[in-house]
């Protein structure tokens, strides 16, 4: 398979990254960087709307939420017309459904069903059960992810399904470093890989001093409901001349339609 960098301007019909990654803000009397999400062709920062951010994550989330509120405040009929819509969203969705499933099973202690809802959980969605966000430091360099799914601007029907995900690298060590280029494995549901590499990110090679961090969001369409990235920022630190470069470990994270409870938002 063909790998694809961010500059080319071939498309990868299942599986690339943005070549429009989000450009960078820096806010004043701070090292930090931070980016405003997805970009497009042109130059200029463009904020996200926050309708395209809406996805049937948040939906069910939000279900849960005002059952939950519902049911505090002792308006037990709302609640019940709510855990209906809840049932009947779960139905909607395999993935949801067998995560109900699988979790009735376990408080029942029918294992044997919990284990056989897992193996048809990981048959229809095998990345189902990488989180949405990941955290992982190397030497000193933390890498902290988080992506959604953006159901604005995903078309189902044609086979593209689109996520945002935002990355915050912490130099924790107390060298200055700066992050020369980049590595990413994408992997949709069907098992199919693209390795992408480029320099920096966002059209940058950040130098972090100690204690600072660089932020940015981009994105990823994929042609299958879920998928996986990992990947990894070679790094050196600037002070020590002549000293070899290092990968600093981007640990594995889910693109999922259906995300976990926690990774609602970026």
């Amino acid at each position: 398979m063909q790998s694809l960098s961010l500059s080319s301007t071939k498309s990868l019909a299942g599986l690339r990254l943005m070549s429009q990654e989000a450009r960078v803000k820096r806010r004043g009397g701070n090292s930090n960087n931070m980016v405003v999400a997805c970009g497009n062709n042109s130059d200029k920062d463009t904020a996200p709307s926050s309708t395209s951010f809406l996805s049937r994550t948040q939906t069910y989330a939000l279900l849960k939420q005002q059952m939950e509120v519902a049911a505090k405040s002792e308006d037990y009929k709302e609640a019940a017309r709510i855990r209906d819509s809840l049932k009947l969203f779960e139905e909607e969705e395999p993935v949801l459904r067998l995560r109900r499933l699988i979790k009735e099973a376990i408080a029942d202690e029918r294992f044997q069903d919990a284990a056989s809802y897992r193996d048809e959980l990981k048959r229809i969605a095998p990345h189902s059960f990488l989180k949405c966000s990941s955290d992982a430091t190397t030497l000193g360099v933390r890498v902290q992810v988080r992506s959604v799914y953006i159901e604005g601007r995903s078309q189902p029907s044609k086979g593209l399904y689109f996520f945002a995900y935002r990355i915050r690298i912490t130099n924790n060590s107390d060298d200055t470093v700066q992050l020369l280029r980049r590595h990413w494995i994408i992997t949709d549901a069907n098992g199919r890989s693209e390795n992408v590499r480029g320099i920096g990110v966002v059209g940058e090679q950040p130098v972090l001093l100690p204690r600072t961090s660089f932020e940015y969001s981009s994105a990823c369409p994929l042609s299958t409901p879920n998928g996986r990235m990992e990947g990894e920022y070679e790094m050196i630190h600037v002070d020590k001349v002549g000293s070899p470069s290092f990968n600093a470990i981007i640990a594995p994270f889910s693109l999922a339609l259906l995300g976990d409870d926690d990774c609602n938002t970026i």
